[in-house]
C-alpha cells in the first residue's frame, strides 16, 4: 500500500499545528506548583481575549458536553423553566440534559435547515416571564446553521432573572462572539474545535448575572461545581487534577490566535467558508444551511440524488486521504460536511474540493472537472486584490 498524506477536514477534532504539538511534548510538571500557576494565569488572560470578555473563563478536563451539563447543574434548580431553541443534534442534546435534571423545557424545535427566530423567543419570554434561562446553539455543528445570538441576547437582557446560555463549541474562534458586548451570560467551547487542540478541554465564560443564578441553584453537582473552579482559578489553579499537557498546548494555541487577531480569525474563516460554498455549488450541489444562517465553521452539502453521502466520505478518505464527515441522525447519507474551523488555509480547501471531484467522478456524477477548484480560487484571488 502506498503512503498517503492525510487531511483532516472535519468539524472536530480539527488539525493541530506543529507548534502546539511540540508544546505538549514538554515534560509533565506537577499541578500544585508555582510553575503551573503561571500556566493557568496565562491561559486565563488568553481565553478572556478569545471570548472577548472581562468575565472569568473556567476550564474543565472534559469534552464540550461536560461544559453543556455544567451550565445546567450550576445555573438552575429542579422545576425551573428554560427555553431551549434547537435546530440540530447539539440543540437536541441541550434539551436532553435539561430534562435529565428535572427542568421544565419550553421546546422551540425547528427543522435542521432553519434558523432560530428571535421573535419566537421574545414571544415565549413574554408569555412565561418566570423562565430562568434561554439556551441556544450559536454554530450548530450538525447543520452549519448560524443562529442570531446577538439579537436573541438583546431580548433576554430585558429579563433580570433570565440568563442567556450559548453553546459556541463550534463558534469560538470561527465566528464573531462578542460575549460582553452582546450580554451573553454563559458561553462555552471545546478544545478540539477553533482552539486547535486535541479533545479533552472545555471552557465556559460566566457573567455576574450568571453567578447570581449559580447562587440560587440547588441541583446536585460535584466535579462540575463552578464555585469550586472560581475559588481555585482566583489562585491560578484547579480544584481537581487538570489536563496539564492540554493546558500547555492551549497557551500556545491562544498565542497563535492572539498573533492573528480576533478580526483576522473571523475573516479567515469567512473566506474559507465562502470558497468552500462556491466550490460545491459550482459542481451543481446544493448547500444545506439557508443563506440567512450560514456559519463559517462547517459547510454541509446535500449529496447528489442516488449517491449516499457515506460513499463520498468513504472514497475521499480511503482513496485520497481526505476525511470529511457524513450527516447525523436523520441526515445520515443525505448530506456530507466539510469542516474548516481552526488550523485551515486556502490549500486545504483546494485539496478537499479536488478529492471531492475525484470521488464524484468515481461515482459517475456528471460535472465539468476542475470547476470547483476554479470557483474556490476565484474567491481567494478576489480577497487579495
Amino acid at each position: 500500500m502506498s503512503l498517503k498524506k492525510r487531511y483532516l477536514m472535519t468539524p472536530g477534532p480539527t488539525p493541530v499545528p506543529a507548534e502546539i504539538l511540540l508544546s505538549m511534548a514538554k515534560p509533565i510538571i506537577h499541578h500544585r506548583t508555582a510553575e503551573f500557576e503561571e500556566t493557568v494565569k496565562e491561559a486565563r488572560a488568553g481565553l478572556q481575549y478569545i471570548f472577548n470578555t472581562k468575565n472569568e473563563v473556567l476550564l474543565f478536563a472534559s469534552s464540550g458536553t461536560g461544559a453543556m451539563e455544567s451550565s445546567i447543574v450550576n445555573c438552575f434548580s429542579a422545576g425551573d423553566s428554560v427555553i431551549v431553541a434547537r435546530n440540530g443534534k447539539f440543540g437536541d442534546r441541550e434539551k436532553q440534559i435539561a430534562e435529565t435534571y428535572g427542568l421544565e423545557v419550553i421546546d422551540l424545535e425547528y427543522a435542521w435547515d432553519e434558523v432560530v427566530k428571535t421573535e419566537d423567543i421574545a414571544r415565549e419570554l413574554a408569555a412565561n416571564p418566570a423562565v430562568r434561562g434561554v439556551i441556544v446553539t450559536q454554530s450548530e455543528t450538525s447543520t452549519g446553521v448560524l443562529n442570531p445570538i446577538k439579537e436573541i441576547a438583546e431580548v433576554v437582557r430585558a429579563y433580570d432573572e433570565t440568563i442567556m446560555i450559548v453553546d459556541s463549541i463550534t463558534g469560538i474562534g470561527a465566528v464573531a462572539c462578542e460575549t460582553d458586548d452582546w450580554g451573553l451570560d454563559v458561553v462555552m467551547t471545546g478544545s478540539q474545535k477553533g482552539l486547535m487542540l486535541p479533545p479533552g478541554l472545555a471552557a465556559v465564560s460566566v457573567s455576574e448575572k450568571a453567578w447570581r443564578a449559580v447562587e440560587r441553584s440547588t441541583l446536585p453537582k460535584f466535579y462540575f461545581d463552578w464555585k469550586k473552579y472560581r475559588k481555585s482559578i482566583d489562585k491560578n489553579t484547579t480544584p481537581f487534577t487538570p489536563a496539564l499537557t492540554l493546558i500547555q498546548g492551549l497557551n500556545e494555541a491562544l498565542k497563535l490566535m492572539q498573533e492573528e487577531g480576533r478580526e483576522n480569525l473571523i475573516e479567515r474563516h469567512s473566506l474559507l467558508a465562502e470558497a468552500t460554498r462556491q466550490g460545491v455549488e459550482a459542481l451543481g450541489l446544493k448547500l444545506f444551511a439557508p443563506p440567512e444562517g450560514r456559519g463559517s465553521a462547517v459547510t454541509p452539502v446535500w449529496t447528489p440524488e442516488g449517491i449516499p453521502s457515506g460513499k463520498i466520505v468513504k472514497i475521499m478518505k480511503e482513496d485520497y486521504g481526505v476525511t470529511i464527515t457524513n450527516g447525523q441522525d436523520d441526515y445520515k447519507d443525505r448530506i456530507f460536511r466539510i469542516g474548516h474551523l481552526g488550523y485551515f488555509g486556502m490549500f486545504d480547501i483546494i485539496t478537499t474540493l479536488t478529492a471531492l471531484e475525484m470521488a464524484l467522478t468515481k461515482l459517475d456524477y456528471d460535472f465539468e472537472q476542475g470547476v470547483s477548484i476554479k470557483a474556490a480560487e476565484s474567491v481567494f484571488l478576489a480577497a487579495r486584490t
